[in-house]
């Protein structure tokens, strides 16, 4: 364990982040597993509708950093296109 006041605070804040971005994190792979979910189910308007919260919950993800750019738009591609196929 540091003995400086200011690494003792640093653990302490790097902790208390490392919780919130594993939750978040977590949070988005359980949103799309939901979506996943209802593309197997052939269930087009929940799956629509968790599509739309699944978009927000991976670009908010991007936005703090927690996945790579190109990672969320490779996942937000993929379930698109399960969707799309679908309706048709």
């Amino acid at each position: 364990m540091a003995n400086i006041k200011s690494a003792i605070k640093r653990v302490e804040v790097n902790n208390k982040k490392r919780t919130q971005n594993q939750s978040a994190k977590s949070d988005m792979r359980s949103q799309i597993k939901q979506v996943e979910k209802f593309v197997e189910a052939n269930d087009v308007e929940n799956a629509k509708a968790a599509l739309r919260e699944t978009t927000q919950k991976i670009d908010k993800a991007v936005q703090k950093g927690l996945i790579h750019k190109n990672n969320g738009n490779r996942q937000k591609a993929r379930l698109t296109k399960q969707v799309n196929g679908l309706g048709a």
